[in-house]
């Protein structure tokens, strides 16, 4: 296994939140368990590289192209995931390297080859959606996935409800921001009075209105994360059929992108 492709301070984040491996039988115990180390390595570079799973050489990451599929789905079932991004999440704030004061909020388009609903302008191309939210420096809190042919705003308070309860040294966990920036995409005014009752002012240019609100000084940041996720190469397209399996290959990207975060601050 290449060591470069599990760094020692991802696989000690990752380590404590694996499932336990079964136990193995008293009487014809079979072949030894992969380590978990190897499946892991073998996610990231399909990650990365965006190869198909038949493609993952067994000689690179140490195992099979079937093991490693079979680890990332167990491991998205127990939702090693969202925790490990939780805990990241916990050290940025810890670390006071997350501003939550002001957020920003938009959505994505990728092609989906083997599932995923149609956009309606564009009915020949079946595609998926990610909707992501992000602190005020970038930080990606929380990113769901849907059909290519939901619109953004339907999806904010899903979006909102996915931020996992982020901790501090003292205090009570915090998941809401004071401010929410998005594009003109979000401008209902049901969901201004929505976000109102949850005590977040909704900051979004009116539809109509020219142009030049000065709003894309702060949500910019939004858009240069979509760049960093589609940098790993298995997200700029849906290949996976189950929605679960690239729901967890988004919430990995994420904590990797966490995690850089913390080591440039080091």
């Amino acid at each position: 296994m290449r060591a470069d492709l599990v760094p020692d301070d991802l696989w000690e984040r990752v380590t404590p939140l694996l499932p336990p491996a079964p136990e193995r039988r008293h009487r014809h115990p079979g072949r030894l368990r992969v380590p978990d180390r190897a499946a892991l390595a073998g996610v990231l570079f399909v990650l990365r590289t965006g190869v198909a799973w038949r493609d993952v050489p067994a000689e690179t990451v140490g195992c099979s192209e079937v093991t490693v599929w079979r680890r990332l789905r167990d491991w998205t079932e127990a939702g090693v995931w969202l925790r490990l991004h939780a805990a990241l999440l916990t050290e940025l704030r810890r670390a006071t390297l997350l501003n939550l004061d002001d957020c920003s909020v938009d959505g994505s388009h990728v092609r989906a080859l083997k599932g995923g609903s149609r956009r309606p302008l564009a009915r020949i191309a079946p595609g998926s959606k990610h909707h992501l939210i992000v602190d005020r420096h970038g930080t990606p809190l929380a990113v769901t996935l849907t059909g290519g042919n939901r619109h953004d705003v339907t999806q904010l308070l899903p979006l909102l409800d996915a931020v996992p309860p982020i901790r501090d040294l003292r205090g009570r966990p915090r998941r809401r921001p004071r401010r929410l920036y998005g594009d003109r995409g979000y401008d209902f005014d049901k969901y201004r009075r929505l976000l109102w009752k949850y005590g977040i002012k909704l900051m979004i240019a009116r539809r109509g209105v020219a142009h030049g609100s000065g709003l894309g000084k702060v949500r910019w940041v939004v858009e240069r994360v979509f760049a960093w996720l589609h940098q790993f190469k298995r997200l700029r397209t849906r290949y996976e059929r189950r929605a679960d399996l690239h729901q967890g290959l988004l919430e990995l990207a994420c904590s990797l992108i966490c995690l850089r975060r913390l080591r440039t601050a080091s």
